[in-house]
């Protein structure tokens, strides 16, 4: 369910007393004339920080703004069996992003461990590229586990990571995105959601990771065992709407890891946090796990949120694995070796985008964008996509809005913007948030623009 956020959630009226920054707006003399009227229709996008049917619920009487609305976001056909096993943990899910990617993220953690014979953080970081490439492949935790405790080297295939193994940046080397449609009842239309594979697998790593540890009663007393996982996922705050099938996902991991006998024969011990989609909160739960002696982190929730806590736990030489981060600069960001992914880079969701964007046939396109590294990394993406397909400035404007660290604090105010967006005569917006951006939507029709009619 939504984690209520207080002021984000009740304030659902649009007021006049915060300005949306602006990057390259119309109206200045060098865009020439000012069209004041707004287009007989105004085509909706978004990605996977508010494709989902519980971003429904942050509109109240107004969800029916979304009816039309279309966006992608990575995502993997899930088999049925794989939904009845989320759902045996969690029977209220309704969406389901993310959460093979938490499994994938858990269960390569655990796997590594075993291979490496050792909960040493910098020893699981040394296998988990390994985990995914080379050595013989198996699709279940359970096998899996088993020719780790052989010593036998492996390659997983689980949820999400299905085609390519790990980079040598420690991230998905092939993904598969949903392009996904809101129907008129507010949910996603899952007749319409249609899949396409991206990446290349031949940049998958061809690194030889240490040799695996065969299991022995010497190296279980010897390994540090219980292996423990700290969650840093968003169970509040603007990207709260992502967390149950997060939480689901990575529940259902250990739940199998431990039937299958855990690891080093001892149950892995989970240990709960929030990232509250806010550094200062998300900090304080690193200092808790690093207390309690976590070996390897689950998150954060957001690009931005594991960008402010990494440094923190590279000094604590702990591991960082996020199921959801997409930033496209972390990448290459220094971690020593210790930040991990299962979400694949932004530069593959900006093809995917702004090819759907193009197939429409928008003729003048807004890119609105919370304003950090993941809405503003996405949104150069696509508008970099959009410029290679001869879309240039006097077509594409860059809007952006203040990403509050403060999970408390009233939603920013985006009437300035909509104004402008109309004024510049957009016939598509494309909106780049969480659960904060449906104030982007709502500030939008009260502008006046008839959107997805």
């Amino acid at each position: 369910m939504l984690v209520s956020r207080g002021p984000h959630r009740a304030a659902l009226t649009v007021a006049a007393c915060a300005t949306l920054l602006l990057a390259g707006c119309g109206g200045s003399d060098d865009d020439g004339p000012v069209d004041q009227t707004a287009p007989a229709q105004v085509r909706l996008y978004g990605t996977d920080g508010n494709m989902q049917n519980s971003f429904a619920e942050e509109f109240g009487d107004q969800s029916g703004l979304l009816k039309g609305m279309k966006g992608t976001t990575p995502l993997t056909p899930l088999s049925d069996d794989f939904k009845a096993r989320l759902r045996s943990i969690d029977p209220k899910l309704s969406d389901f992003l993310y959460a093979g990617e938490t499994y994938d993220a858990v269960a390569i953690s655990a796997i590594a461990a075993q291979l490496a014979g050792s909960t040493e953080p910098a020893k699981i970081a040394e296998q988990i590229v390994g985990v995914t490439n080379g050595g013989e492949r198996c699709d279940t935790i359970a096998t899996c586990l088993e020719l780790a405790r052989d010593g036998v080297d492996l390659a997983y295939r689980g949820i999400s990571l299905t085609r390519g193994g790990f980079t040598d940046a420690g991230e998905p080397s092939t993904a598969s995105y949903g392009t996904l449609h809101f129907g008129s009842d507010s949910q996603l239309d899952d007749g319409k959601t249609e899949f396409l594979g991206a990446g290349d697998e031949t940049t998958a790593s061809g690194k030889e990771p240490p040799a695996p540890v065969k299991e022995t009663p010497s190296v279980i007393r010897e390994s540090g065992a219980p292996l423990k996982l700290g969650g840093l996922l968003s169970k509040t705050g603007d990207l709260a709407l992502a967390y149950p099938p997060m939480a689901a996902g990575g529940a259902l991991a250990l739940k199998e890891i431990n039937d299958a006998g855990g690891v080093f024969g001892e149950d892995v011990v989970w240990i709960d946090g929030d990232d509250g989609t806010s550094p200062t909160v998300a900090k304080a739960t690193v200092d808790t796990h690093i207390t309690e002696g976590v070996h390897v982190i689950i998150g954060a929730g957001a690009s931005g949120i594991s960008r402010a806590v990494l440094p923190d736990v590279v000094k604590a030489g702990l591991v960082l694995f996020s199921p959801s981060n997409t930033d496209a600069g972390l990448s290459t960001v220094e971690d020593s070796g210790l930040y991990f992914r299962t979400a694949p880079s932004d530069v593959l969701q900006g093809r995917a985008l702004a090819d759907m964007i193009l197939r429409d046939g928008a003729r003048k396109i807004a890119l609105v964008a919370r304003k950090d590294s993941y809405g503003e990394g996405l949104q150069g993406n696509v508008r970099a996509e959009l410029e290679r397909a001869g879309h240039g400035s006097d077509q594409v404007k860059l809007y952006s809005y203040p990403a509050s660290e403060d999970p408390n604090a009233p939603p920013p105010d985006f009437t300035e913007g909509a104004q402008e967006i109309k004024q510049f005569g957009a016939d598509a917006v494309l909106v780049i948030g969480f659960g904060e951006s449906a104030k982007v939507i709502q500030a939008l029709a009260a502008a006046g623009l008839n959107l997805n009619r």
